[in-house]
């Protein structure tokens, strides 16, 4: 009850918050989602933003579905990729308390993962968690959207070609990297979407957080999928199914933008009762360089997000080469998502909606370019509002 009241009073208040003194024009920003929202490509969009420790913006645009209710910032939407942070997170507090090692191998652990060249047998949850077991990027994704078993798939990994010795090169995985779900199970004893719930989602009072189809469907404001099909002028419905649900640790997590916002000020280290210091520090730190990442980054956006690397389960770079930022994206079919925040300023951008657009995605660009005070630039690609940015994301 306490958690959709400060809801409810927050989308009252968001408006006068964005006149206050600070970095981030609000209005600028305001306007600028509010012509993003309207592009044809578009359906539904969320966006928070916490300056300074608090959130000080939480809005919706659009509709959940075409026809449908307009978003708001209690709409659930996926957060495809995202949560793989969480299973980091989680997974680093069991460490803490001494019920397992992230240097533990996954055979300690009797897990469905098989690597080849036995490399299972070396493949610490560090390696997991980092994207470091040596095999193809996204190994047998489509199987797993296939409707085949998570757990046979990863007992077939072992046929692959190594690309790397295990520890090597970063190369990002799902149904590989949700092997931790398994490890979770086997050392608490309980379901991972429960242990999920129990230590994160209910002491950063996530009301509207949940790991499986069903939560989301159940959701009193939800947004649908859509995704852009050939030949067709807008977004068309796609279907929901249970594939990456069915690897929770890789891309099961839903949730509202405000509870998306509250687990951002957390990672920020603004709930040390919840996440310590200590546990920020482990997952942060950068582990593996991420070099096809970086390419990436400089083709789109020259040199804002520089310096990437890979931490557990979060993605850490150097914005213009001076700043310290920790973040991620994610895509499931039919939805998209994104988190960008500076630990240091306690400030930091989250967005999801509900289509295959990448135009959003420019949105933490902007953000984060208010933040630092740097020249305005069109990263959503609306050929208004700034100059034009060199390689804009499309």
């Amino acid at each position: 009850m306490i958690h959709r009241l400060c809801a409810l009073v927050l989308s009252i208040v968001w408006l006068p918050l964005s006149v206050l003194a600070g970095p981030i024009d609000y209005d600028r920003l305001d306007q600028r989602l509010d012509l993003l929202a309207q592009k044809p490509e578009m359906v539904g969009l969320a966006v928070a933003i916490v300056e300074n420790g608090d959130v000080t913006y939480a809005k919706g645009f659009g509709e959940t579905h075409i026809g449908g209710l307009p978003v708001t910032e209690r709409t659930v939407f996926r957060w495809a990729s995202l949560s793989k942070s969480v299973a980091a997170t989680v997974t680093g507090q069991l460490a803490l308390e001494g019920l397992l090692s992230l240097n533990d191998t996954t055979a300690k652990h009797r897990t469905s993962l098989r690597l080849p060249n036995a490399g299972h047998r070396n493949a610490t949850l560090v390696d997991v968690l980092s994207h470091r077991l040596g095999i193809v990027p996204n190994a047998y994704d489509l199987r797993l959207e296939d409707g085949n078993d998570p757990a046979d798939i990863r007992r077939s990994l072992g046929a692959l070609k190594a690309s790397c010795a295990v520890g090597d090169c970063h190369t990002y995985q799902n149904v590989a990297f949700d092997v931790i779900s398994e490890v979770v199970e086997g050392v608490t004893g309980y379901n991972y979407r429960t242990i999920v719930a129990q230590r994160l989602f209910a002491p950063l009072a996530m009301a509207s957080a949940s790991l499986d189809r069903a939560s989301l469907q159940a959701s009193v404001d939800w947004a649908r999928p859509y995704r852009m099909r050939r030949g067709s002028a807008r977004p068309r419905p796609t279907d929901l199914n249970d594939s990456y649900y069915n690897v929770p640790a890789a891309g099961g997590v839903n949730a509202s933008i405000l509870d998306l916002a509250e687990y951002m000020r957390a990672q920020m280290g603004l709930r040390p009762d919840v996440l310590p210091q200590e546990l920020l520090d482990v997952l942060h730190a950068p582990r593996a360089r991420t070099l096809r990442e970086q390419r990436s980054q400089n083709r789109r956006y020259g040199r804002r997000l520089a310096n990437a690397h890979y931490g557990l389960g979060w993605r850490v770079y150097d914005y213009v080469g001076e700043h310290r930022v920790i973040g991620h994206r994610g895509a499931v079919r039919g939805y998209r998502a994104l988190i960008l925040f500076d630990p240091e300023r306690d400030t930091g951008v989250v967005a999801m909606w509900n289509s295959s657009s990448r135009k959003p995605v420019g949105i933490q660009l902007e953000v984060m370019d208010m933040v630092y005070d740097l020249p305005r630039t069109d990263w959503i690609g609306l050929g208004t509002g700034g100059s034009a940015a060199g390689p804009v994301a499309r």
